[in-house]
């Protein structure tokens, strides 16, 4: 039993003697809980290089239970998480040569074919003392140095803990540690580590710890600072600014983010990273890869213009350093903080520079409520590999529908294209459809 199971059944056993007098009132009174449905179908093909496409498609549940409160200066809680996959086409062993299709993308894998089922139970103990609140157990933090995946059936979680303050007027202030991970296709609990590490020698880590605050000077500017560490890894500090501007005509947002990245522990030495604690790293002028230490610095601005519906936005990226952004990824689905984190691809290699540039309509503003179409460009250059400069360009299209009235309000469908093409990598094609519905229980 790891220590987060064991304080959760501390926390479970304080909890029960909670409720077990007038104080279960709250408790349940506050209580919500949702199903929520995901039919998901992804079409995947590699078009340059003989491997066949990735068409998978299943049906997702995700029932959340949150409690209220018990009464009293302490309150106690609990939450559950209940996540099932099912497979309803997933062809093709991943392991066999001159197969047409592959599994492997949304489902886990047994003997190289795609399991009939899975899923998983996450259970959260929390506790709150004024306007303070800490959780134990399943966890799924959005933050700037952590972010869950979500791209697939079934959506990522941690386990660890985590406190969040709010006594400050106008200041959030959060801190926490995680142990291990969950991964969207996955029904084991794995362990930490980054890009470029060797998991096949066990180079891994159970401690990430994370600290920061959000400071919201006004109601328009919001100010943040984060730090990441992922023990043996890589330290990350994170200054952030999103600001609101209301014009004479339109509004204005911006939103400005710069991450500063280096090495930990094992990473930081030539015996560890001979072990497995590497990066993904620069390729000099020789033709060679560097040492695989985390050295990176990533700044971003992004400008989003709205007006009666429309919102045009436009972005710039610049990596520097000798290694791509460090960020937890056990490679199995992963999500970072940056603005080129898309739908294929996250422009994140060393030395990368990109720019964006997308458009967004909201049909509410022509009176068809529910309607949302948008188109994405991003384009990197500068990726340094094998002693030459290289480029990538991605193009993304989404089109989302949801039901505004009748029986099945609420009932959501949406449509994702995605082309990714770049002279680094195997150029993709990436077809998306989803339909969602999510039904209050409580």
């Amino acid at each position: 039993m790891n220590k987060t199971s064991l304080a959760l059944g501390v926390l479970a056993v304080s909890l029960g003697g909670a409720l077990s007098g007038a104080a279960h009132a709250e408790f349940l009174k506050d209580s919500k809980a949702t199903l929520a449905l995901r039919n998901f179908y992804i079409d995947n093909n590699v078009r340059n290089e003989a491997k066949p496409s990735a068409r998978e498609w299943g049906q997702g549940f995700m029932l959340n239970y949150q409690s209220g409160f018990t009464e009293g200066p302490v309150g106690f809680g609990i939450d559950a998480l209940g996540l099932v996959g099912v497979r309803l086409d997933s062809g093709g062993n991943a392991t066999k040569k001159g197969r047409s299709r592959t599994p492997g993308s949304v489902f886990p894998l047994s003997g190289g074919e795609a399991e009939d089922q899975f899923g998983s139970l996450g259970l959260t103990g929390k506790v709150k003392i004024s306007k303070t609140e800490a959780r134990l157990g399943t966890l799924q933090p959005r933050l700037p140095v952590v972010l869950p995946n979500d791209g697939r059936l079934l959506p990522q979680t941690f386990e660890g803990g985590q406190i969040t303050s709010n006594e400050f007027d106008n200041l959030t202030l959060i801190g926490g540690q995680l142990e291990h991970t969950k991964t969207r296709a996955s029904t084991d609990q794995r362990s930490l580590a980054i890009g470029g590490a060797n998991l096949a020698k066990g180079a891994d880590s159970n401690k990430f710890y994370y600290a920061g605050a959000d400071y919201k000077v006004t109601k328009d500017l919001t100010l943040q600072y984060y730090y990441g560490n992922l023990q043996d890894f890589y330290q990350q500090h994170f200054l952030g600014l999103v600001h609101n501007w209301t014009l004479p005509v339109g509004t204005l947002k911006t939103d400005l983010r710069y991450f500063a990245s280096t090495s930990d522990g094992k990473n930081a030495s030539a015996a560890g990273r001979a072990e497995g604690y590497t990066s993904n790293s620069y390729y000099g002028a020789n033709g060679k890869v560097t040492t695989g230490e985390v050295d990176n610095r990533t700044w971003s601005a992004k400008f989003t213009y709205g007006l009666a519906g429309h919102a045009l936005s436009a972005g710039y990226q610049q990596l520097s350093g000798n290694s791509a952004f460090p960020y937890l990824n056990q490679g199995d689905g992963s999500t970072s903080y940056l603005i080129t984190d898309v739908q294929i691809n996250k422009f994140l290699n060393a030395g990368e520079r990109s720019w964006l540039a997308g458009y967004a309509y909201d049909f509410a503003a022509v009176g068809v409520p529910g309607l949302k179409a948008s188109v994405l460009y991003v384009n990197g250059d500068h990726i340094a590999a094998v002693g030459r400069d290289k480029q990538e360009w991605e193009r993304d299209i989404r089109l989302d529908y949801v039901l505004q009235s009748g029986p099945l309000k609420g009932l959501g469908f949406s449509w994702l294209n995605g082309t990714w093409r770049g002279n680094a990598q195997s150029d993709q094609d990436d077809n998306r459809l989803i339909v969602s519905y999510s039904i209050p229980l409580l």
